[in-house]
């Protein structure tokens, strides 16, 4: 029983060096390009010595952030964009789906439907977020709407593409068990799609983000698109740059959350 134990206690120590020389691994890998990056950026604007309002030094900036951080501007504003972001991605997940799910049992709907999805995707979102704060008012039911077209299409090519690979024979041996549809989609075609599902809003997470600072640059008095256009309207380089590094991070925690949940859902998968 010791033994066991000990077996267990020694399992469970190697798992966790294992994770943290990954984790370690990983920090390697993104500082050091982010530091030679960095340095690179500080020695080209004192060689070519250009003033602030072009290019600012990395330190300009980070007392830019400080300050910002420091009075509460940069976490209200980007309080604003992540709920717009997080609403129109819950809402432009929803709709891919279940238009989806629609989609994948009806072949003739699709060829009906298609042409015009495709068609929405050739117009350029700077074109219709003027529309949509002229109907929807500058609030933030705008930014959601645009956030959500914008991540609609990869999540729902993504679910007809999941919901239509299930394999034919794995729907016969439900069918021979005498299996109701709904019984089929969530013990069968739900689990079988999650991958490609998910991998769609991977997608979308990142891209919903852009929605949103469209929006906010159309019409806005809040947001990190509208720190991004005060910045350019008073000629502030690096307040505009504290925006956009806090949109990449912002977009790079979305994927990375969702690439965590489809971790622990998939975790059966592999």
């Amino acid at each position: 029983m010791v033994e066991i134990r000990t077996k267990s206690l020694k399992g469970r120590v190697g798992r966790v060096d294992r994770q943290r020389s990954r984790i370690g691994s990983w920090l390697q890998g993104a500082l050091l390009p982010l530091v030679g990056f960095v340095a690179l950026w500080e020695l080209v604007v004192r060689l070519l010595e250009y003033p602030s309002f072009i290019l600012p030094t990395p330190g300009r900036v980070w007392r830019s952030f400080l300050t910002l951080a420091g009075d509460g501007t940069l976490w209200r504003h980007l309080a604003t964009t992540v709920g717009e972001v997080l609403a129109g991605l819950a809402l432009g997940t929803t709709v891919a789906f279940g238009l989806g799910f629609v989609l994948s049992r009806s072949r003739t709907l699709e060829r009906l439907v298609a042409p015009y999805l495709v068609a929405s995707q050739s117009i350029p979102v700077v074109a219709i977020a003027p529309l949509l704060v002229i109907w929807f008012g500058a609030g933030a039911t705008s930014k959601i709407l645009l956030s959500a077209l914008i991540a609609l299409f990869p999540i729902l090519v993504s679910s007809v593409s999941g919901l239509r690979g299930v394999n034919p024979e794995m729907r016969d041996l439900m069918r021979s068990y005498q299996a109701t549809r709904w019984q089929t989609f969530t013990k069968l075609e739900l689990p079988a799609a999650l991958p490609m599902i998910l991998s769609g809003v991977k997608v979308g997470a990142t891209l919903s983000v852009i929605g949103a600072v469209v929006g906010e640059l159309a019409g806005s008095d809040r947001g990190l698109g509208f720190l991004v256009k005060q910045g350019q309207g008073i000629y502030d380089t690096a307040l505009m740059f504290v925006a956009v590094i806090a949109l990449v991070v912002m977009a790079m925690s979305l994927y990375g959350l969702v690439a965590l949940v489809e971790r622990r859902l998939l975790a059966w998968y592999e």
